[in-house]
């Protein structure tokens, strides 16, 4: 309930917005009742059980008097605070960290990285991916001849003046590039071109990713977490985990939280529903037109509880067909359609899979991650391959126990073949 604010609150409510309502709007989190009056939004917290009673006592007032109407409301008004499990709790009233996180975009040889690159650095710097309070050092490497470029982002981010951005380290030197980094992100790889041969694309990704592992190994933090978004991810990552073997192999992961939030999107556009209100599709294997999105364990949040994806859409063709192969294809229809790949989607869904891996899924919410299989659902060990996973406290575990039909085990199979062959192809330019 709102009655009139006062100044005071006025005045949280001016930083919410600033701050915490920025975070909100980027995330898609909401407040609830409890966590409104906290922040001084509303003024009194009351059961719905209780609001029949309200009504029929502000009824009976023959006044304005703000004073006498909200005399009446604390007659009726809870004490409340939020609990531990509170968006407030876990992201908006965090403490401001004395330190600064480093992270690392790796942008170099690819102009769709460049892309990515630039629509990812302002998200990273207003809290997207590690939240409102999380001072960030940004450290972003390219290849020489973009080294002016460069240094002309580097000037717009000075020049934003983003209050979490607490230095900016702009450099060809991989060294100084990787050095005590937290973060890592890898959006740069060679892009394939006309007449190349697959072969010889894997090739020039396998000594991309042979160094940029040996310079991590040697400069980053010793819990450096890394995710690797330029294609094909998987096997990137995978030769990155193989030539930095001091690196956790559960700190390398790949991006397939594009293809995830991909799925919800269509679901919810079917539905003509909220995307946030969609959740727990899962995206199978490579990062690739053989991925297999799965909407078996999806649910949607109704007015009646939640409700199953599928007896919602009530069309297995759908789901089964066009549904698939649109998420499968998005990449390209994209390209059709701007002439340019998907740079700011790709941007925003690298925040998404960081935050998540950082500082945790919502209770009851799984997301897709690609990391290293340990041979859950039958999937062979040794791959980075996509799975749902659930993140807390800055580590991510596959979901297990879910149900897998016949249908959905052949798609995950057929996207697992693929990716042994990418691993063989990627083993055999290494000799």
């Amino acid at each position: 309930m709102i009655d009139e604010l006062p100044l005071s609150s006025l005045s949280l409510f001016h930083r919410l917005l600033i701050y915490a309502g920025e975070y909100l709007a980027l995330t898609g989190e909401k407040l609830n009742g409890v966590e409104m009056v906290t922040c001084g939004i509303a003024t009194h917290y009351s059961s719905s059980a209780r609001l029949p009673i309200i009504e029929e006592q502000l009824g009976k007032l023959v006044t304005d008097d703000p004073s006498v109407i909200k005399t009446t409301l604390e007659q009726y008004g809870e004490l409340v605070h939020p609990d531990s499990s509170s968006v407030l709790q876990s992201h908006v009233q965090q403490p401001v960290l004395g330190e600064a996180m480093s992270l690392l975009i790796m942008v170099a040889t690819d102009p769709t990285a460049g892309q990515i690159g630039y629509a990812l650095v302002p998200m990273i710097a207003r809290g997207a991916m590690l939240g409102p309070n999380q001072p960030v050092i940004l450290h972003m490497l390219d290849i020489e001849p973009a080294a002016e470029a460069l240094k002309g982002v580097k000037m717009e981010l000075i020049d934003a003046a983003f209050p979490l951005l607490r230095g900016v380290v702009a450099t060809t030197d991989v060294v100084e590039a990787c050095d005590d980094v937290n973060i890592a992100v890898m959006v740069g790889g060679f892009p394939r071109k006309e007449g190349m041969e697959r072969k010889d694309l894997m090739s020039k990704n396998v000594s991309i990713y042979k160094a940029q592992a040996s310079a991590l190994e040697k400069h980053a933090a010793a819990d450096c977490k890394v995710l690797v978004v330029a294609n094909p991810a998987n096997t990137n990552a995978l030769i990155l985990k193989e030539f930095a073997p001091s690196i956790p192999e559960k700190n390398v992961t790949c991006l397939t939280r594009l293809d995830h939030n991909r799925a919800l999107g269509q679901i919810s556009e079917r539905l003509n529903i909220h995307v946030s209100d969609v959740k727990n599709v899962i995206i199978w294997g490579n990062h690739s037109s053989t991925q297999y999105p799965d909407v078996n364990h999806a649910t949607v949040t109704t007015s009646s509880g939640q409700k199953p994806v599928r007896e919602l859409v009530n069309d297995d063709n759908w789901l089964k067909t066009e549904f698939i192969t649109t998420v499968q294809q998005r990449g390209a229809a994209i390209i059709k359609a701007r002439k340019l790949s998907s740079a700011l989607s790709a941007a925003s869904a690298a925040c998404d899979h960081i935050r998540d891996w950082v500082l945790g899924t919502p209770k009851g919410t799984w997301v897709s991650m690609g990391v290293y299989s340990d041979g859950s659902y039958g999937i062979p060990p040794g791959l980075i391959y996509s799975f749902p996973v659930t993140c807390e406290k800055g580590d991510w575990s596959i979901v297990q126990g879910l149900e897998i039909d016949q249908f959905s085990m052949e798609k995950m199979n057929n996207t697992a073949i693929e990716l042994v062959e990418e691993k063989t192809l990627a083993k055999s330019c290494l000799n």
